[in-house]
């Protein structure tokens, strides 16, 4: 456990340095290995200031088994998406600014690159829900039986892997296929995306 804590507070430093989510926005998990719980970080939790103790460690029933007093008011989404992926283990909860803009403004993320077709490949999406509710962690793990990264209105993004690693790199594609689509649609192209003919030598992967 100590190893997958160290792995998420470095992702969330990355994440804050990045621009992927400021203050104390957003969340991380990771499910612990050969058991029915996960950890996620704590309510109010600067993601580039986590130390062990900003960590609560909770059961896939939304019971809290140790750490710090409180979870994040995001835990459900967190939950829900681990009980419907038995495959996920980690998952990424980010504001990025361009993926929650350009979907506020009415346009779908178009994937340009081999990367985005890889570890993106789709994007689920779900409206706008308040933050911490049961309709938008059941919404979420909705999508998530089908995609990897579901965006939330008006809101950020849920990125998912096998590991902690594959889930940040999702969020980070998935955010960089919003920059490549607003920039796009500043010079007017609304249709240019990954050539359909090449998603066959696309592979899914972790």
């Amino acid at each position: 456990m100590d190893e997958l804590i160290a792995k998420l507070a470095e992702v969330g430093r990355r994440a804050v340095e990045l621009g992927l989510v400021v203050a104390s926005g957003g969340n991380l998990s990771a499910r612990l290995p050969g058991a029915r719980e996960f950890v996620v970080t704590a309510a109010g939790t600067w993601l580039d200031r986590l130390r062990p103790e900003d960590f609560v460690r909770m059961t896939l029933d939304g019971e809290t088994v140790a750490g710090a007093a409180w979870p994040s008011s995001e835990w459900k989404l967190h939950q829900r998406t681990y009980r419907v992926r038995e495959d996920v283990n980690a998952i990424v909860h980010v504001h990025p600014q361009h993926a929650v803009l350009v979907d506020a403004l009415g346009h779908p993320i178009r994937l340009f690159t081999l990367d985005h077709a890889t570890y993106v490949r789709s994007v689920g999406r779900v409206p706008f829900h308040p933050n911490g509710s049961d309709d938008l962690a059941d919404a979420a793990a909705r999508q998530a039986r089908t995609h990897n990264c579901v965006l939330l209105a008006h809101h950020g993004c849920s990125a998912l892997g096998a590991d902690v690693d594959m889930a940040f790199r999702r969020a980070l594609n998935l955010e960089e296929a919003a920059v490549a689509t607003y920039r796009a649609l500043t010079l007017g192209d609304t249709t240019t995306a990954f050539p359909a003919e090449a998603w066959g030598s696309v592979h899914e992967v972790g």
